[in-house]
């Protein structure tokens, strides 16, 4: 494609804000009421969410920039959205990968809730990889 409609940088735009919203409103809740989004109580557990929040901050920093550039047609949005798809899925891999090994999603319903989180997060990663990529030429051209 050689020209990204304003609707489709829009709708991207929409996506990246709403989820950088969502990863902060995680955080709220885990600072304000934990046993809201908590799957456990453990010292592992919560220690191994506590090393989580400077690299979604930085995440929700990608997917802000992404969002900016996309609107100002600047070149640099393929690098702010291929580096919030590449930490997406980073962070989607260290998480699953905890949660496999200690039984998390069948800790009840906040398990289930760290179940639908995991799967937002590839599900959004991949997407936005993806949308990026196969659109590279246009935002590289600021079209």
């Amino acid at each position: 494609m050689n020209e990204l409609s304003a609707r489709s940088r829009s709708r991207v735009s929409l996506i990246l804000i709403i989820a950088s919203l969502v990863i902060v409103a995680y955080w709220m809740a885990w600072a304000l009421d934990r046993s809201l989004v908590a799957s456990g109580t453990s010292l592992p557990y919560v220690t191994f969410e506590d090393a989580f929040p400077v690299a979604d901050f930085l995440l929700v920093a990608f997917m802000l920039l992404g969002a900016w550039s996309l609107q100002a047609r600047r070149p640099s949005a393929l690098a702010w959205l291929l580096l919030g798809a590449g930490g997406g899925l980073y962070l989607f891999c260290m998480d699953v990968l905890y949660d496999l090994q200690h039984g998390v999603w069948g800790s009840g319903a906040n398990g289930i809730v760290e179940l639908v989180i995991n799967i937002v997060t590839l599900v959004l990663a991949l997407f936005l990889g993806s949308w990026a990529w196969r659109h590279r030429d246009a935002l590289l051209a600021g079209s």
